[in-house]
């Protein structure tokens, strides 16, 4: 995911880290952040999907959320992408 998308997952990390340190404001960052977050939502639904149809259905849930917990350990304010 992050090797397919350098140039955009490092250009979130500058903006990233601007916004932790409160540089850019929420437009900025929803701005950049948009298109990281539908490129991860996408490769969630690429690893979750095929288990979400089989007998492993119910590790689906577990799998996501630990997905996103590696996220959440690069970037820790991914979850406020979009906010108005």
């Amino acid at each position: 995911m992050v090797t397919q998308n350098q140039k955009l997952f490092a250009d979130f990390k500058v903006s990233h880290d601007q916004y932790v340190a409160g540089e850019i404001d929420q437009q900025e960052y929803n701005r950049v952040g948009l298109r990281i977050v539908d490129i991860i939502r996408d490769w969630d639904r690429r690893l979750c999907s095929a288990m979400g149809k089989g007998a492993f259905s119910k590790y689906s849930e577990q799998l996501s959320d630990k997905f996103w917990s590696e996220v959440r350990k690069d970037y820790s304010h991914i979850d406020k992408v979009g906010l108005k």
